[in-house]
């Protein structure tokens, strides 16, 4: 049996500045790149025309072109990881498995099943930090725990981060990749999927759009984001080259991936906010969880223009831009009173970006219910929203044409009710 060390590609999809495979390749000869479609992951997902398994597919698909350019070849496996490692120790003498850390309940599990089963067969499993600039565990207050608020926690971030010591890595001795002819990639449709016509946006850190981020990034109908959220989740883009451009161009946007990293470190402490609230009292408030309300809502039949442009967009790009995903997920759960884990799972469905940490910290945040969230008694006014961030009507209007037609609903609650309704909803329930 061939010898080999592998280095399992994962949320890491690109060859450059790879920490995990700079080591592989730095420490070992006969380097087998690997990716699993993971079905325990893929069979959950409803849509099989996924864009974002597509986009990984797509990637991998590069990669693949990439290694075979160095005469070497990317493996790709479909099925349950611990069952494939189980099938490559019959077929290779594997030597070590190098890989990069992943912090989600779900990947961490996995990630430990595969170290016993390692283990037994007295394979080392090296895993390094490539996804965060600081992961859980670097940034403490001083008495050793987590921070709860995000300012004391950014502070501390950016005392410790030095760009200047952003490791790159490289350069990356390709000479001890695997010499192998190409293995044959399994297609889309073998691992159950088909085809989107969702487009992906570009994974080009767009300098003039992050010089101008913190001027831009409130208004919808302008190209002020740099929609990077799905190249940071699966890891085609390197987040020390991303933070180092923030770093030069614009303070920010260099806070938005603090808050990233901040959501992470919450959730690596607290997996249980997965599905409860990060503060236990606001597992006792009465959600109403009205069904049709929620297919409004969903659909962007709600009658409040702002919110229903928001949902709109994201089912039809994948996409909704930052400040409405704050006004959609206020509205949900505070004028309709709908569980924020309904929103939560509907976001994690459509959205290209969807990251579990981020993506459950921001509807906390937004519910009231999570780490440093907005009080319970602070709810969005969508008008006054729209007003101020869309007074043109110009992002409204490219999502909603009927807008001033009698084709658009008339709103689906009064603001004024729907907001003392919830206040006092929140109210009785923490006071219990």
């Amino acid at each position: 049996m061939k010898k080999v060390s592998i280095f399992w590609f994962r949320r890491d999809l690109r060859l450059e500045d790879n920490h995990g495979l700079f080591q592989a390749l730095n420490e070992s000869e006969n380097v087998l790149p690997l990716f699993i479609f993971d079905k325990n992951i893929l069979d959950k997902l409803g849509n099989k025309a996924d864009a974002r398994v597509e986009f990984i597919y797509d990637e991998i698909t590069k990669i693949h072109k990439q290694l075979e350019s160095k005469d070497s070849s990317l493996l790709v496996k479909y099925g349950d990881p611990e069952a494939i490692y189980k099938e490559l120790m019959s077929e290779y003498q594997i030597e070590a498995v190098f890989t990069n850390r992943d912090y989600e309940p779900y990947a961490k599990s996995r990630d430990e099943k595969i170290a016993r089963l390692l283990q037994k067969h007295e394979i080392p499993l090296h895993k390094f930090k490539d996804q965060l600039i600081f992961e859980p565990g670097e940034i403490l207050n001083g008495s050793g725990e987590f921070y709860k608020v995000f300012t004391p926690f950014s502070k501390v971030w950016l005392s410790k981060f030095k760009p200047e010591k952003l490791e790159e890595f490289k350069p990356m001795h390709w000479k001890n990749l695997l010499k192998t002819s190409a293995f044959k990639l399994p297609t889309l449709k073998e691992i159950g999927f088909e085809k989107s016509d969702i487009t992906i946006p570009s994974k080009t850190a767009d300098e003039e759009i992050i010089s101008h981020y913190d001027k831009t990034r409130d208004f919808p109908a302008k190209d002020g984001t740099s929609r990077l959220g799905i190249h940071l989740r699966f890891g085609t883009i390197s987040i020390r080259k991303l933070a180092l451009k923030a770093s030069e161009l614009n303070a920010t946007y260099l806070n938005e991936l603090i808050w990233r990293e901040f959501y992470m470190m919450i959730l690596a402490y607290n997996p249980q906010i997965v599905d409860k609230s990060f503060k236990p009292a606001y597992d006792r408030i009465p959600w109403r969880n009205d069904e049709e309300e929620f297919k409004a809502w969903c659909e962007g039949r709600t009658g409040y223009p702002i919110v229903d442009a928001g949902m709109r967009e994201l089912n039809t790009i994948g996409y909704m831009h930052n400040r409405i995903r704050m006004v959609v997920a206020s509205f949900l759960t505070k004028h309709l009173l709908i569980d924020w884990r309904w929103g939560e799972a509907y976001f994690a469905e459509k959205l290209l970006d969807y990251e579990l940490a981020s993506n459950n910290g921001g509807w906390q945040w937004a519910a009231g219910t999570g780490t440093d969230a907005q009080p319970y008694f602070r709810v969005f006014n969508p008008t006054s929203q729209q007003e101020k961030f869309d007074k043109n009507w110009k992002y409204i209007k490219k999502w909603i044409p009927e807008i001033n037609s009698d084709k658009y609903p008339k709103p689906i609650v009064d603001h004024k009710f729907a907001r003392q309704r919830a206040i006092d909803t929140y109210k009785s329930a923490l006071n219990q």
